[in-house]
């Protein structure tokens, strides 16, 4: 293989990982935040704002893992 698939497989090998760990994490706040509403609505406001914060700070690795496929890209 020549170095511009090289460089076309490694943008694509980046962004693949970069995106499962990040969907697989969101499910599982997602799905751990729910259990703890159904357990204690009371406190499911409070829990959907940490929830959310949980949910950003996992969103920013798949955007890492973009910034890193498209520098891997084009430069």
């Amino acid at each position: 293989m020549d170095a511009e698939t090289m460089k076309y497989l490694a943008a694509a090998i980046a962004i693949a990982v970069g995106g499962i760990g990040p969907g697989i994490g969101q499910g599982l706040i997602a799905s751990r935040a729910m259990d703890a509403m159904g357990r204690n609505p009371s406190a499911g406001q409070d829990l959907f704002v940490r929830m959310i914060v949980a949910m950003s700070i996992v969103e920013s690795i798949a955007i890492y893992a973009f910034v890193v496929a498209l520098m891997v890209l084009f430069l």
